[in-house]
């Protein structure tokens, strides 16, 4: 078993990609052990090309399988080759947005119940055994119902591992436990250069996006850029889900962000690794005036 391993919860497939695609390519190429566990299909998504409108969410949800194909050409793009769906494909369905009928769905992943499906994950921790899990924040990133839940499962299930024992009767205890995150600044930076690039994706105000974390919040920064392309890839997979106009993307509302390189994290709980600063421009950095670890298994021993 790899000395490193990494464990990422996520909602839908396409947030991956989207959130922590070049973290997850660049610790795979470098022989981390990387298990993605998605929480539901996506049935609820809303399809972008028009040729593929057939598939929108209906009684026969023929969305969610589409996905499933989708979702595994994403990590391969990313080489990604361990990944699960909780309790199994279609254990839980796509809850759609907040205040949505489908909320109610009985197999709606934000009615799920906690410990059920938060055991569930941690018979993946048993096997895994990651050092190091990453998930939402306890807003879900944006508030989607479905990313508070998984923020939810990972939290529970990682307090469960370190009560109950595994194969060998030891209980596993995860040492960090990371929140992505987007910092504000970075956030301004994108949209003042789409706003030049004219892309024809709709350019959002930033202080109305429903999420940004404060810079002084963000404890990590993963420099991943030489792994963009895989990222690039993996979201060009996802094609029912994003428009990709490298360097920018949009989801169905057509408002453009920036495909990432460099991702960022807040450290929820663990012992943080020293911060550095991060790389000048001249050296080809992005010139943030914040010192921040650099790598998610920092301080690990």
């Amino acid at each position: 078993m790899t000395d490193r391993r990494l464990l990422l919860v996520h909602a839908h497939p396409d947030d991956e990609s989207i959130g922590t695609g070049a973290t997850m390519a660049k610790y795979a190429a470098e022989g981390a052990h990387v298990t993605l566990v998605t929480c539901t299909l996506g049935e609820e998504g809303e399809v972008i090309p028009a040729e593929l409108a057939h598939l929108a969410a209906d009684r026969e949800d023929r969305l969610g399988p589409y996905r499933v194909g989708e979702l595994a050409a994403a990590c391969a793009a990313l080489g990604v080759e361990d990944h699960r769906f909780l309790g199994g494909p279609g254990r839980w369905r796509d809850s759609g947005m907040m205040g949505a009928a489908t909320n109610d769905h009985p197999r709606a992943f934000w009615r799920a119940d906690l410990d059920e499906a938060a055991g569930e994950l941690v018979g993946v921790i048993r096997e895994v055994r990651p050092q190091v899990l990453v998930t939402y924040d306890a807003n879900g990133f944006y508030g989607h119902p479905d990313h508070i839940q998984a923020h939810r499962v990972a939290r529970r299930a990682v307090e469960l591992a370190a009560k109950t024992g595994f194969c060998d009767g030891e209980p596993w205890q995860v040492a960090k436990f990371y929140h992505t995150a987007l910092p504000r600044s970075v956030m301004r930076r994108s949209a003042e250069a789409l706003h030049e690039a004219g892309t024809g994706f709709l350019l959002e105000d930033v202080d109305d996006m429903p999420f940004g974390n404060h810079d002084a919040d963000v404890t990590t920064e993963i420099d991943a850029r030489p792994w963009l392309g895989h990222k690039v890839e993996a979201m060009r997979a996802h094609v029912t889900q994003i428009t990709v106009r490298e360097p920018w993307f949009a989801l169905s509302n057509n408002i453009g962000q920036e495909v990432l390189g460099v991702e960022h994290f807040v450290l929820a709980s663990g012992v943080p690794g020293r911060p550095v600063p991060g790389p000048p421009v001249e050296a080809g950095g992005l010139g943030e005036p914040h010192d921040r670890e650099n790598d998610l298994f920092a301080g690990i021993h």
